[in-house]
């Protein structure tokens, strides 16, 4: 495959373009990455928010499965390739400014999408200051 550059999207040629125009043109931050927020695409529950660069973008819309880039590993990660709990795409949205996707996600496997074993990265609240876990 070939590997894919920051500039393999192109540049919005104008504001009204970047938030109306019919072309994606993500606006990747100053280390290449754009955030990235998975919800479960049948309960709509917040599974977790991670981050792609171009390669792991195009990626996902190739493969319509997530594929991100993990900033403590410095690579690209297909989200499941271990744990089977890979995550099938259903619907990829794009915010007004084109700086943040939300993914609506069907998890394979066990369903979850957290590396600790929980559904949900999302599985503490605060209480008083103090996190408790509430899977």
């Amino acid at each position: 495959m070939r590997a894919m550059t920051q500039a393999s999207f192109p540049t919005a040629s104008s504001k009204d373009a970047l938030e109306r125009g019919e072309v994606l043109s993500p606006r990747f931050d100053a280390n290449g990455l754009v955030a990235v927020v998975a919800t479960h695409a049948q309960t709509g529950e917040v599974l977790m928010f991670a981050h792609m660069n171009a390669e792991a973008l195009a990626r996902t819309i190739e493969l319509g499965e997530a594929v991100y880039f993990s900033r403590s590993r410095n690579e690209i990660w297909h989200k499941g390739a271990t744990s089977g709990q890979i995550q099938q795409i259903v619907e990829m949205r794009i915010d007004c400014d084109q700086d943040c996707i939300w993914l609506k996600v069907l998890p394979q496997g066990d369903g979850g999408a957290c590396h600790v074993g929980f559904r949900s990265c999302f599985y503490r609240v605060v209480e008083d200051g103090k996190l408790v876990e509430r899977p």
